[in-house]
């Protein structure tokens, strides 16, 4: 996600290295580069012009302190602004109502049912919401089963009516019985067609006249750049819906969606998603988006993410085995998997600030602690919990129960002692202290 136009600003940026000021005429160049990458990154024309020419007014407005160099300058100039661009904060849903009623729109294909899932998922995990999913698309038997399925593996019931094909009656009815059931949330799937027609936007007006939603969203495909800004554009004057969703973001798609959306039909982008699984789901931050372009990283997703695996009882509890020496391949395995339960490996290294180039051309596979998982779960529960007995003889069978090599074996088992080494003598630093206990000794 925008690892080209990370790279084509940053090469922009270089062009006022050396420089002792800004002047006019090393702006203009600077940002005559900014403009194309812009341009390259399917950014609307007057969009990509209208942000270089404030770049230019606040850039040539500033004077140059003599600790800070004008790239510097520059770069900071860039962050406000492309975080300007994208809507300056994040927007909340108005969920005041019981039930609270958000209403789906997109084409076919963006992404409506799996993000009504998805956002469904989030609300009753962060919010504790109680949803309820409405499946309004009638046309398209696979989507209804497609939000059933959705539903039960995220527990959360779905109103459906098969043999009733008009869309504005389930929606009415779902509400009635959201109201006997209590369930405080509605979350209303639609149909989408493969391009915008008529039928179609008559229809979702329709149901949106009826069940007067406190949300409507437009769910729009990232990746496909340009075509998604007029096409929210086309919805916006027909639906004047509240916000915007954009799926895909994880794919390989240059950023134009993100970065003109907001400024061609002036609603926030709320959520993006960045995955296949029903967690991949973020509040868009335009803020933290904009430190991800310039490559300075998204830390405070990163912590963010691992908050919401964290539990500080099994924090607690772990520590101590830790200051114990007593920490065993059974807390190895909880840590990996709070780990894999954070999102895509190489999307939470690129939050690092300065890992993103980094790692640009290097593949992180998902699977990377399959062989590790496979390694631990082929030992018996005495050897997880005491790996001091994992003689020869034990890891010649661990190598051949997990399909991997014996020296693989052998590397995992180095690693985990040496892992469990730094932990213990970690615990045991003093506060403030910046050596380890050993180098600490008159």
């Amino acid at each position: 996600m925008f690892d080209n136009l990370s790279e084509r600003l940053e090469r922009s940026f270089k062009l006022l290295k050396g420089e002792g000021r800004i002047t006019e005429i090393n702006v203009a160049e600077t940002l005559k580069d900014v403009r194309r990458a812009l341009l390259d990154a399917d950014v609307n024309y007057k969009v990509a012009k209208t942000f270089t020419d404030k770049v230019k007014e606040k850039a040539l407005g500033q004077n140059v302190l003599t600790s800070v160099k004008p790239s510097q300058l520059m770069v900071k100039i860039v962050h406000d602004e492309l975080a300007l661009l994208m809507g300056g904060t994040a927007t909340d849903l108005n969920l005041v109502n019981r039930p609270a009623i958000i209403l789906m729109s997109g084409l076919q294909g963006s992404g409506k049912t799996t993000f009504s899932g998805k956002l469904a998922n989030m609300l009753k995990t962060k919010k504790n919401k109680k949803p309820l999913l409405v499946a309004c698309d009638v046309y398209r038997p696979a989507a209804i089963e497609q939000l059933r399925v959705l539903g039960e593996q995220i527990g959360v019931p779905v109103y459906l009516e098969e043999e009733n094909k008009n869309p504005v009656e389930i929606a009415l009815h779902a509400i009635q019985f959201a109201k006997s059931k209590g369930n405080d949330l509605l979350i209303v799937d639609t149909a989408g067609r493969l391009a915008i027609d008529e039928q179609m936007m008559k229809e979702i007006a329709a149901i949106k006249e009826a069940i007067h939603p406190d949300e409507t969203l437009f769910v729009v495909d990232a990746m496909t750049g340009q075509d998604a800004v007029n096409t929210a554009k086309e919805f916006n004057t027909r639906l004047d819906f509240d916000g915007v969703v954009l799926t895909k973001l994880d794919g390989d798609t240059r950023g134009g969606a993100a970065l003109s959306i907001r400024t061609v039909v002036d609603k926030p982008i709320k959520f993006v998603g960045t995955g296949e699984k029903m967690d991949a789901l973020d509040v868009f931050h335009p803020e933290r988006m904009a430190d991800r372009i310039l490559g300075m990283g998204d830390i405070v997703s990163l912590v963010e993410r691992a908050q919401e695996q964290y539990d500080e009882e099994e924090a607690k509890r772990l520590q101590k085995k830790i200051a114990k020496n007593q920490f065993d391949f059974n807390d190895f395995i909880t840590q990996i998997q709070q780990i894999k339960k954070m999102g895509n490996l190489k999307e939470l290294a690129s939050m690092i600030p300065g890992v993103g180039k980094a790692i640009k051309d290097v593949d992180i596979d998902d699977n990377a602690f399959k062989s590790i998982e496979a390694i631990i779960y082929s030992m018996t529960p005495a050897e997880r919990s005491n790996p001091a007995i994992l003689n020869s003889s034990r890891r010649q069978r661990i190598a051949k129960g997990s399909g991997t090599s014996i020296q693989e074996v052998n590397k995992l088992i180095k690693q985990f002692d040496e892992t469990r080494k730094m932990m213990k003598m970690l615990t045991t630093m003093k506060p403030g202290s910046r050596k380890l206990p050993m180098f600490n000794r008159k």
